[in-house]
């Protein structure tokens, strides 16, 4: 790209007014500078944000005007621009904020520099001058915008697998989860522990305390579950109503039964009373186990009917109970 060239007849330009109310008006930071890297003009943009008023930057170079220090990359883009006469772009990904320029008003308390996005012009004047445009445009809107739609989208995506009452993962997440979990599985040979729980009696216990009340208890019964698990990989989610479904990778059958055992105490520990209850005065829980084994040739979908059938005999010996049953059962 060739340098841009200022031609010498003013006649077939605006009058210095028009110019100077243009140079002014823009919304970004324009600074000229001449070939020894001193300052011919700065926009009233840059003054706002340096707290240097433009006739005071005239004639004296970049470094000797800011007490902080140049960004060196800028200090090496700049010589190279008015040596060689070369474009240079500074994007913001990499250089934040290469020269001190601040929020405007400048103010004498502690300020962050703004984000900046740089594009040094080589310029050509008559008599064999060479100069340097600097273009300055402040990017800390658009960063705050963009940071901003990241966490919004991060919440989306959030809520889009959770359960909103109870603050477990929801059934999509499950049925994802358990698929990456279950091929991981499969692929590496390491064991998975898949575990269906249901509160006892729940049916029962809405009919005679009331749907608020039993939302109160579905959560009640989600904390404690989360309470009882360590590492990060074990994930609860609402499996439905009342149901729950406990992933557990990289976990064997003593442990995983281990597991269950400390989750079913874990909600009768919590006394809440359910005076509909067939077998107990509290709220608890049955739970369904099954492992994939290392060396077990089973199914996703298989793995998840025999937990289904654990927590279905759990159910039928009696609840408040863990029962475990094998993937090749």
């Amino acid at each position: 790209m060739p340098p841009l060239i200022i031609k010498p007849d003013k006649q077939a330009l605006p009058n210095d007014t028009i110019w100077q109310a243009i140079w002014d008006n823009v919304n970004l930071g324009l600074i000229l500078v001449d070939q020894t890297g001193r300052v011919r003009q700065w926009n009233d943009w840059v003054a706002k944000r340096s707290g240097i008023p433009a006739k005071s930057a005239e004639g004296h170079t970049l470094e000797s005007l800011f007490q902080d220090e140049l960004n060196p990359p800028f200090k090496s883009a700049l010589k190279n621009s008015l040596t060689h006469r070369l474009p240079v772009v500074l994007s913001n990904a990499l250089h934040r904020s290469p020269l001190p320029l601040f929020p405007w008003p400048v103010t004498e308390r502690q300020q962050t520099r703004i984000q900046q996005s740089i594009a040094i012009t080589p310029l050509t004047g008559g008599a064999d001058e060479h100069f340097c445009l600097i273009q300055i445009t402040d990017t800390s809107i658009s960063i705050k915008r963009e940071r901003v739609l990241k966490l919004h989208s991060e919440q989306l995506s959030i809520d889009a697998n959770t359960d909103a009452l109870t603050g477990a993962h929801n059934r999509r997440y499950f049925d994802e989860r358990y698929k990456i979990e279950f091929n991981r599985a499969q692929r590496q040979g390491t064991p998975l522990s898949l575990l269906m729980l249901d509160i006892d009696f729940f049916k029962d216990y809405n009919d005679n305390y009331g749907h608020p009340a039993g939302d109160k208890v579905l959560i009640a019964v989600v904390a404690a579950i989360k309470s009882q698990l360590n590492r990060a990989t074990d994930v609860v989610t609402r499996y439905g109503g009342e149901e729950f479904a406990v992933i557990l990778p990289d976990c064997e059958a003593p442990e995983n039964h281990a597991m269950a055992e400390k989750l079913r105490r874990a909600v009768s520990n919590l006394n809440i009373p359910h005076c509909k209850s067939k077998i107990t005065g509290t709220v608890t829980l049955s739970i369904g186990i099954t492992t994939l084994e290392c060396d077990a040739k089973c199914s996703a979908d298989r793995l998840l009917e025999t937990a289904d059938t654990a927590l279905y005999e759990a159910k039928h010996a009696g609840r408040n109970r863990v029962n475990y049953l094998g993937a090749a059962e």
